[in-house]
């Protein structure tokens, strides 16, 4: 793939470097400073910053505001936004906010449900859903031109991703859903967390079948666990999420006050196991409210130091 835009992230991919990236839950209120903190935790370790877009329905800080702080601390943030919230005009005007701010990355979602948040009686909006919002990034980056037709002033050029979950059901589905969004104009993926091993080396070769992982840059995505408690609820509770039984039984005979290295250590396995998985181009580490973390587990899998990149 030969680099479109400015974004570090996808100079790193091209480079054929594995790319490092985590992410950044914003904070209940105006105060920008816990995002700095934040994100001064992780800046050395990884190669861009993914800013989450009211996460689990639950308002926050906006994505592009965060994103426009990590810019103006010269790191590389990724924009995500959902479908959820917009309708077709303040997605457009939300990218051109951040073109104007020079954000060359952005992960297109859906968004989850609102009854999952803190405002059960919002409305969903998907005047989009991901896929058309993929296609609209790249419509208004290769065509400079708004949906409505219209010339863009000054377009912006974004390095555009989309997330993919190999373990919802049903499973047939994935990789041909991986293939619809890669076809809508998805060029990197960050996957929904990995604790079974086995089942996403299967959809990595599934998706090699396919040639997919010659179109596409695939960073595997992972969760350090904290408790047994949180391998528990994520196993029964969390939809689309895959706990095999013997990573709950794993963390559930450490001791309590070791349950959290116990988690770390599994995060670091499985980093080391997949670095090995043909297709797979990076890795995505989701330790919200354990940023601290991210160091050590980006040091003890060998992604460190990071690369630099023109």
């Amino acid at each position: 793939m030969n680099c479109k835009t400015p974004s570090k992230l996808e100079k790193i991919l091209a480079a054929g470097h594995l790319a490092v990236t985590s992410e950044c839950g914003p904070p209940r209120g105006s105060n920008i400073e816990h995002i700095v903190h934040k994100a001064n935790l992780i800046k050395d370790h990884v190669d861009a910053i993914n800013i989450t877009d009211n996460q689990t329905s639950v308002t926050r800080l906006c994505s592009l505001a965060a994103c426009i702080r990590l810019k103006l601390m010269g790191l590389e943030p990724v924009l995500q936004m959902v479908t959820r919230d917009r309708n077709r005009i303040a997605i457009q005007s939300d990218i051109l906010g951040a073109a104007a701010f020079d954000i060359f990355n952005m992960l297109c979602l859906s968004g989850d449900h609102q009854s999952f948040g803190d405002c059960a009686q919002g409305q969903n909006v998907h005047d989009l859903d991901s896929m058309q919002l993929l296609q609209t990034v790249r419509h208004m980056r290769d065509e400079g031109k708004f949906l409505g037709g219209g010339d863009i002033d000054r377009p912006p050029r974004m390095f555009v991703g989309a997330a993919a979950n190999p373990f919802a059901d049903p499973f047939e589905i994935r990789v041909p859903r991986l293939a619809k969004k890669i076809a809508a104009g998805a060029e990197f993926i960050q996957t929904q967390c990995i604790y079974n091993l086995e089942k996403f080396e299967l959809w990595m070769k599934m998706v090699r079948e396919r040639g997919l992982h010659e179109k596409v840059h695939i960073l595997a995505g992972l969760t350090p666990l904290k408790t047994a408690g949180m391998a528990k609820y994520m196993k029964n509770r969390v939809p689309g999420m895959d706990v095999p039984d013997d990573v709950v039984k794993r963390m559930a005979a450490t001791p309590k006050e070791k349950q959290a290295e116990e988690g770390i250590k599994i995060c670091i396995e499985s980093i080391q196991r997949l670095k090995e998985v043909e297709g797979v181009k990076g890795f995505h580490i989701m330790a919200i409210e354990w940023e601290e973390k991210v160091p050590e587990i980006v040091e003890s899998t060998g992604l460190y130091p990071r690369p630099k990149v023109d």
